[in-house]
């Protein structure tokens, strides 16, 4: 009898462990920590439900018992915070069965049953991408949905310019790199596309970059679009792919890996065609090294070391990644000089991530860095707030432009900043070129791109000059569309120890920007920005040199969550995040020690 009883208690369980949902999709407990979801794919997705606070689950994806790929979930236990849909379009016809292994431990198959996951996960046709974030940014460029770092592979094309990204479509947390990917004709109004590059047996995809073989040096055919990055597994290793659609889609070269090392190297970005040499010249960061390696190849698949750059050099307090070489003109003169962004993290000048950069010459071989009037080589950085990171540019510009955008954040903070559907967004894309400082010294102007100018609605406040003291100058921002705007301005010091630039509201929030006279020293301080208790290392106060004495050329751009600050002409440029609890209202403005001069104030809606 209790044989039997023993006997019906385990055929009860077996059903049990098998829960029929009825949309498309059958869940099979198998233990504490493996389930088996079996899933239709005459729909488009399956929509995995999330929990920030949980650790990854890993999910192999099995077609006729074999693994096609792995993924990374934060599979909800107690709550769900998002959904986030596997694609099934690539699986069409086929049986797919997802393996999932929980990393959480359980007393009982019946306690991991209780995970609300397994009751959220449903097959559907659709994915609702509809913003649902206060601090979505309003003109900056974010994914749809997931987490998004370093802009990747960026190429201009037949009117298009082509935006790579490293992306997670997962989860709002770093995971599951792959090759995200927008387009836009106007560098303002982006278009979100396929996953461009897929994880594959040699590991993650990591940085890169993307240039179009004109001649067909590589044998994939002329004008062909290839990409070449880091496959990211146990080891980093350098490989390429292929596009013959102008880049919407990659064939992964089977030849992969074509550039091995013995220590750690990332992020490769092809810089230039030498005609005389008929070789493509690339950049590599020796990351732990802290130093760049130079190379050279004839078809983007053997390549040979020809030089290094930056042992001692420089900041150094962090890994090196993400370089760019590229040569520039000097304003006003008829020179130029080649420029290499080297992002650091951490190191930066506030604490960690930033980019610094160098000038100086490439002779096809070697990069010789400019030195000071001591014979030193200086540590520049490219912009001088918290949220400006791994800043790279598009091959191929038009008109010899040199365009570059940024990961606007810092990874201090990146997963902790107060959004869930999506995180991260890009900079403003910028246009460098170089100037001569009064030290005799080469430095970078990013300017905002001329594209910015058709953002600009009529302006809502105009004044043509104002002189401002003790008392406190209040103009009104725009209330439509959160206040998102553009600040254009000229202050002249005049006698003031300092001009103080406040942005406010009703709720208290206050971003202070102060010009130091005396110092010719621009500062920004977010400490009462508004949320920034999510990490004790977001309030900060940031700071840059003018370059140059009396008046100073400001724009501002304000979004929903980050204030962009233009000075000079883009001889300095300072990125800072903010979270308002409601958005700027006012800018106010009050001289300390004197009088100064405010004039040609613009405010335009954007």
């Amino acid at each position: 009898m209790n044989y039997i009883k023993t006997l019906i208690f385990a055929m009860l369980l077996c059903l049990q462990s098998a829960m029929a949902k009825g949309d498309g999709v059958t869940i099979e407990h198998l233990g504490v920590s493996n389930t088996l979801v079996r899933v239709n794919t005459d729909c488009r997705y399956i929509l995995l439900p999330c929990e920030e606070a949980n650790d990854d689950a890993r999910i192999n994806i099995l077609v006729g018992g074999k693994i096609q790929e792995t993924i990374y979930v934060r599979l909800a236990k107690s709550k769900t915070d998002y959904m986030v849909p596997f694609d099934l379009t690539p699986y069409a016809g086929k049986t797919v069965i997802m393996d999932v292994v929980t990393p959480q431990g359980r007393g009982s198959i019946r306690e991991a049953k209780n995970d609300v996951c397994w009751r959220g996960i449903t097959a559907s046709n659709e994915f609702d991408t509809t913003n649902r974030e206060k601090y979505r940014p309003a003109y900056h460029h974010t994914p749809a949905y997931g987490w998004m770092n370093d802009p990747n592979g960026m190429f201009y094309r037949d009117g298009v310019w082509h935006l790579y990204y490293q992306y997670n479509p997962y989860g709002s947390k770093w995971q599951n790199m792959t090759w995200g990917h927008s387009t836009t004709t106007d560098l303002v109004n982006w278009k979100h596309e396929p996953i461009a590059i897929r994880p594959d047996g040699i590991g993650s995809i990591f940085s890169g970059s993307c240039v179009v073989d004109h001649n067909n040096t590589s044998g994939f055919g002329k004008n062909s679009v290839i990409a070449m990055y880091t496959s990211a597994g146990t080891s980093q290793m350098q490989s390429i792919a292929h596009s013959h659609d102008g880049g919407k889609t990659f064939q992964i070269y089977e030849g992969n890996p074509v550039l091995t090392q013995d220590s750690e190297a990332r992020d490769p970005k092809v810089f230039h065609f030498n005609e005389e040499t008929g070789e493509w010249n690339m950049v590599l960061a020796h990351a732990l090294e802290h130093e760049m390696q130079f190379f050279a190849s004839k078809d983007l698949k053997e390549w040979r070391l020809l030089s290094s750059f930056g042992k001692g050099i420089g900041a150094q307090d962090g890994v090196w990644e993400c370089p760019d070489v590229f040569e520039l003109p000097i304003e006003g003169t008829n020179e130029t000089r080649w420029v290499l962004l080297c992002n650091l993290n951490p190191g930066g000048i506030f604490e960690g991530s930033a980019t610094q950069y160098f000038t100086g010459v490439w002779d096809g071989k070697t990069f010789t860095a400019d030195t000071n009037a001591e014979g030193k080589i200086d540590t520049k950085w490219l912009d001088w707030g918290k949220d400006h990171y791994a800043t790279v540019s598009w091959s191929d510009g038009p008109d010899g432009r040199r365009s570059v955008i940024g990961w606007m954040s810092n990874w201090q903070y990146a997963a902790e900043v107060p959004t869930m559907q999506f995180r991260s967004a890009n900079t403003l894309p910028r246009d460098m070129s170089l100037f001569r400082g009064d030290d005799g010294q080469v430095y970078a102007i990013c300017a905002p791109s001329p594209e910015l100018l058709k953002m600009r609605g009529k302006a809502s406040k105009r004044d043509s000059r104002s002189t401002v003291g003790k008392s406190v100058k209040k103009y009104e921002l725009p209330t439509e569309n959160d206040g998102v705007c553009e600040i254009v301005m000229t202050v002249d010091p005049r006698n003031a120890d300092k001009v103080v630039l406040a942005l406010t509201n009703d709720a208290g929030d206050r971003v202070e920007m102060d010009i130091d006279a005396e110092k010719n020293i621009f500062s920004m301080d977010r400490t009462k920005s508004g949320l920034v208790n999510f990490s004790e290392q977001f309030a900060a106060k940031t700071w840059a040199p003018t370059f140059g004495k009396g008046e100073v050329e400001l724009r501002i751009y304000i979004d929903r969550s980050s204030i962009e600050v233009f000075g000079n002409g883009g001889r300095f440029v300072m990125t800072n995040l903010v979270f308002p609890n409601k958005p700027y209202t006012h800018i106010e403005l009050n001289a300390e020690g004197g009088s100064a001069r405010v004039s040609d104030v613009n405010i335009y809606p954007l």
